[in-house]
């Protein structure tokens, strides 16, 4: 269900229904497809530093980008912040967004943000393999493709479907492989999974830290996050396709609502996210990696230098994410 916070100048937190809300100048509204414990720090710092207040109305980053085009003009809506560069794309597409002047974001490298910069990637997460270091012959296991070799019957890992992240891995893998390639990939992980699919990477972490699975695909930082919680836990992070395409990536990111009224504050927001500590603080509080060259990373977390990573530009995962839903619709994954 979707909710709205109230971050105030060093208040606390108010919770509201939408329908109560009273705006005021110097107070944003965002649409926000994060959880909100991944973005009230960087938001709480914005506050302290401006006095703008923010306004989190929170929700499915899909389900949002929805309601934004549907109430147009009439969009409460100052910004949109989405866990997804897809959606972000969409949005541009459909013309909701002000387009940002380059010298606000030129510090974020051109292949995760927009070409007309309506939008601009605020921090990037790897598709890797997550493996229990008990499970034994999976050391041939180096590319994701491999995921479809009947030897992992049963022993496979996967979300289902819908989840954003693994459309936008399916459509990294059409643009670098061809659909061809990845409708094989899919119709394999089908039969290995047996319609047997997790609705939550956490919950593929725990299956494969407890030895339910051997071997699954998710987001580095659901790795690294039970490692927080569980030090001795039995598994480890392989980065696929170093020989071949690189490891996948997405970002999360954020754009400017064209019809608010608010510009000027909507602006100050974003500079304020990809400058060293609103990349530091956004990044950091998920274990993602910044996108702005130069701020680094959790300690925990490889270097994104250390390893190879598949040179797609961000905006293809809006471009063809329509295309990527209607292969994995056809071959019937769950």
């Amino acid at each position: 269900m979707l909710k709205t916070r109230v971050l105030a100048l060093l208040a606390g937190l108010a919770t509201a229904s939408v329908s109560g809300f009273s705006w005021a100048a110097e107070e944003l509204v965002v649409y926000s497809g994060r959880k909100d414990k991944f973005v009230e720090p960087v938001v709480e710092r914005f506050t302290q530093q401006t006095g703008i207040k923010v306004l989190l109305h929170s929700g499915e980053s899909t389900a949002l980008l929805n309601k934004m085009h549907i109430e147009g003009a009439r969009t409460q809506a100052d910004l949109y912040l989405s866990n997804d560069a897809g959606n972000l794309q969409k949005g541009s597409e459909l013309g909701l967004f002000q387009a940002l002047p380059g010298s606000l974001v030129d510090a974020v490298p051109a292949n995760l943000r927009a070409a007309d910069n309506s939008w601009v990637g605020l921090s990037a997460r790897a598709r890797v393999l997550v493996v229990n270091e008990d499970a034994k012959g999976l050391d041939w296991v180096t590319s994701v493709f491999d995921l479809a070799d009947p030897r992992l019957q049963g022993r496979l890992a996967i979300t289902t479907s819908a989840n954003e992240s693994y459309i936008a891995g399916a459509t990294v893998y059409m643009v670098e492989a061809g659909a061809d390639k990845v409708r094989d990939w899919l119709e394999g992980m089908k039969a290995n999974v047996d319609g047997q699919v997790f609705n939550k990477h956490s919950k593929i972490v725990s299956a494969v830290a407890n030895g339910q699975k051997d071997i699954g695909l998710v987001n580095h930082y659901y790795i690294y996050r039970h490692l927080a919680q569980q030090p001795g836990a039995p598994i480890q992070v392989r980065l696929p396709d170093q020989d071949g395409m690189g490891v996948a990536w997405n970002v999360a990111g954020v754009a400017v609502s064209k019809h608010s009224d608010q510009q000027a504050s909507a602006q100050k927001f974003v500079e304020f996210v990809v400058s060293p500590e609103g990349q530091k603080i956004f990044a950091e509080v998920n274990r993602e990696y910044p996108t702005v060259p130069g701020v680094a990373a959790a300690p925990e977390v490889p270097d994104a230098g250390s390893y190879k990573v598949a040179d797609v530009p961000m905006t293809k995962l809006g471009e063809l994410r329509d295309a990527t839903i209607d292969l994995i619709e056809s071959v019937g994954m769950p």
